[in-house]
């Protein structure tokens, strides 16, 4: 007879009760860490990796007592689909049998841009996800990186980032999904609904506070004070927890003097008590052994252990440092209470008796020949996705191009596949390390989509970074004989200072990187039409070029299949439909910035910088656009401050071809308690037009979600004039519902309504 944890007809609970009591200390130790193979060569993809990954046991001693995860058998070298699953299964049967119990590892993998895999579908980046204002497509994304995860064995996904922008300089503003904390938790709940309905789990990161680091320095400390952690930070990882994400990654950085890694009141007080959250929590890479190394808040490694487990981290990735022999010797010593470990273990367990991980028939996924990691499903939806993405930010009538165009397509970024792909994408990450090996998915660039329709010569102009004189001469002699010149500028992504953007490559200012804005002064001075593409992983500062351009396009970083949605926006076969998820700096590049400000946070006599953004939140421009209505709102001038009241707007497209915009809902508070911002998002609803249609847009909004952190740090729905601001954008505002909210101030929490209803028809 089988014993409690492995009858898979028993509660949950407990089943895991039953495995954890009667497990060795040893053993229960070993599930609380993962192995990043059995010899790592990963030290080039960060600093300090090599050192931080401790000693290298034999593969036999790392699972004698069991194991709990297995780090990025896809990701970490370029590996053969059908020979990484086999070599999974086989690593898998060697854990199972290793261990008294015979239970395998959990795997996890990064899936920021789709699974990081060789061969694996590059889907675009998070900022396009945001930029494409529909979720529902971005859940589309989601459910098929699962699958695609979950055909190879793969168990957990390090993914969505849910920071939000807090200033442009941060190297990883490419991994967010921008600066409205609305806009990030909705988009990246729609990531998470995908990912988990393959039956993967979905982990959020970082939490809590990572993007609003001091100069947007990464890891730097964090200067932020509790109301703009709880009504800026923290709303995304609510709605994307409400979603069903079942595993949350730990910031680096430390607020105001302590590191989330041994926060008790971020991790456990606030996450599980508060939140409800009762999955795992686990390291972001190695920030454990960072409370001893870089924070000094730990002497041994046996105090960070006892210091992150008492906060609530789980799990320690990538490998065991700290949850190893220093775990077990602070626990044999008294230093760390045993209830600490198994309250860990419990939670560890739980997750994968969920998977399936201890139940009595379960076998590693076997190798299948035919496995496709790009199949064309995937292909069409990274195209989708792509498409809705690219950002239309100015035009003088150039565009869409005419077919007959003799086009100068020029710049660093014009002509390599590596612009279109984001830091953590698998050929940027991983295959970069790697020399003489093919890229694994195809991949056009800028010039090759266009030469497919049009007649185009190509010139460099200069590299992202360096370049000649002479570069630059050869690139405005091809403009000068062109009828318009195509112009692609923008980022390398990289790794800690490998490229312009990414992770550790933060920036000191926002003018383009290099020689990109001389070259395209130069091209200016030509007189022939120059479109600018930016192919970046944040926005620039092009003020001083803009109102020259004969139109500028922004696609981010849009994915194996970005070329191709870049020509089809620029060739008008594609009406541009992207709207920016995050703010274009004007002159001067002040940062921090951001359309989340009050009053003096804008522009204002009293100073004279000006922080106006050039192309504000929510822009976006198309080559036909809809006729709007008039805004309304059925529910009267007051508004109770426990319901909720509609506005409506009715869209029609009098157009030949089809249509898209995205309405947009900010609140206004007339007055408050505590200082505001001037608007914040609320609402959005993409509306999709063929020719000669109309329809009705109403949107509900609940009190709650004019809900702030009020003086006593409660959070609070509080009566008294509002405005509704609907338009197209957080400066283009077509309607105003002026509303009272009635009643008295009252308290909400973790439990209140997080989204808007929308409701799209035909009139």
């Amino acid at each position: 007879m089988s014993e409690v944890w492995q009858d898979p007809t028993a509660e949950v609970a407990e089943r895991v009760s039953d495995l954890v009591s009667r497990m060795t200390l040893e053993e229960k130790v070993a599930q609380l860490s993962g192995v990043w193979g059995v010899d790592p060569t990963v030290g080039d993809m960060a600093p300090m990796l090599r050192d931080a990954m401790g000693p290298v046991l034999p593969w036999e001693e790392v699972i004698a007592d069991g194991l709990g995860q297995l780090t990025r058998p896809f990701g970490t070298e370029p590996v053969e689909p059908a020979e990484g699953v086999r070599a999974l299964a086989e690593r898998q049967r060697q854990v199972v049998a290793a261990n008294r119990f015979g239970i395998p590892a959990q795997v996890h993998e990064e899936c920021l841009t789709g699974l990081a895999a060789w061969r694996a579908t590059v889907y675009p980046s998070p900022l396009c996800w945001a930029s494409s204002f529909d979720p529902a497509l971005v859940e589309r994304m989601g459910a098929r990186i699962g699958a695609t995860m979950r055909s190879l064995g793969v168990h957990q996904g390090l993914a969505p980032v849910l920071d939000v922008v807090r200033d442009l300089r941060w190297g990883r503003v490419e991994e967010t999904m921008g600066e409205d904390p609305f806009w990030v938790g909705t988009t990246g709940a729609a990531y998470v609904r995908g990912l988990e309905s393959a039956g993967v789990v979905s982990t959020l990161k970082h939490f809590a506070g990572y993007s609003a680091s001091r100069a947007a320095r990464n890891h730097a400390p964090v200067g932020m004070g509790p109301r703009e952690l709880a009504d800026v930070i923290l709303p995304p990882f609510e709605m994307a927890l409400r979603a069903g994400a079942r595993s949350v990654m730990n910031s680096y950085t430390d607020t105001d003097g302590v590191p989330a890694a041994s926060d008790r009141a971020l991790l456990t007080t606030l996450l599980r008590d508060t939140l409800g959250f009762d999955g795992t929590v686990v390291a972001d890479y190695f920030s454990i052994a960072f409370l001893r190394t870089l924070h000094h808040v730990a002497e041994t490694d046996q105090d960070a252990a006892g210091l992150a487990l008492e906060a609530g981290i789980d799990v320690e990735l990538p490998s065991p440092n700290a949850y190893a022999d220093p775990l077990l010797a602070a626990v044999v010593a008294g230093k760390v209470d045993e209830k600490l470990v198994d309250r860990a273990l419990f939670r560890v367990l739980r997750q994968k008796c969920e998977l399936g991980l201890l139940d009595p028939g379960w076998r590693p996924v076997e190798s299948s020949e035919s496995l496709d990691l790009d199949d064309p499903e995937s292909r069409q939806v990274a195209l989708e996705l792509a498409r809705r993405s690219v950002v239309l930010l100015s035009n003088d009538g150039t565009l869409p191009l005419r077919p007959d165009a003799r086009l100068a397509v020029v710049g660093p970024r014009a002509d390599t596949f590596e612009a279109m792909l984001g830091c953590y994408s698998f050929p940027m990450h991983v295959l970069v390390h790697y020399d003489g090996i093919e890229r694994g998915v195809d991949i056009a660039t800028v010039r090759e989509a266009l030469a497919a329709s049009h007649d185009v010569t190509h010139a460099l102009g200069c590299p992202v970074l360096g370049g000649d004189d002479s570069q630059i001469e050869e690139a405005v002699a091809v403009a000068a004989e062109a009828d318009v010149c195509v112009v692609v500028l923008g980022d390398q992504a990289g790794l800690f200072g490998n490229g312009t953007s990414g992770e550790g490559c933060d920036v000191a200012d926002l003018r383009l990187p290099g020689r990109q804005e001389e070259l395209l002064e130069a091209l200016l001075a030509t007189g022939t039409p120059v479109v600018a593409v930016l192919l970046v992983g944040r926005p620039y500062d092009l003020s001083r070029q803009a109102d020259r351009l004969a139109g500028l396009v922004c696609g981010f970083f849009p994915g194996e299949e970005g070329a191709r949605a870049v020509a089809d926006v620029l060739t008008g076969r594609v009406d541009p439909s992207g709207r920016l998820p995050v703010s274009f700096p004007g002159a001067g590049s002040t940062q921090p910035s951001t359309y989340l400000a009050p009053t003096l946070g804008q522009r204002s006599e009293v100073s004279v910088v000006d922080p106006t953004p050039l192309f504000p939140f929510g822009h976006g421009l198309s080559y036909a656009s809809p006729t709007w209505g008039p805004v309304t709102s059925t529910g009267g001038t007051t508004w109770d401050v426990e319901g909720t009241t509609e506005v409506s707007v009715e869209l029609r497209n009098d157009t030949d071809r089809p249509v898209s915009d995205v309405v947009q809902v900010y609140l206004h508070a007339v007055a408050a308690s505590v200082v505001r911002p001037v608007q914040q998002l609320v609402a959005a609803a993409r509306v999709d037009l063929p020719p000669g249609a109309a329809r009705r847009v109403t949107i509900g909004l609940h009190a709650d979600l004019t809900s702030f952190t009020g003086r006593d740090l409660v959070r609070i729905v509080e009566p008294g004039a509002v405005e509704l601001w609907v338009g197209a954008s957080s400066a283009d505002i077509r309607g105003t519902v002026a509303l009272d909210l009635t009643g008295s101030a009252r308290q909400v929490g973790a439990e209140r309504v997080l989204e808007p209803t929308v409701a799209i028809e035909t009139p």
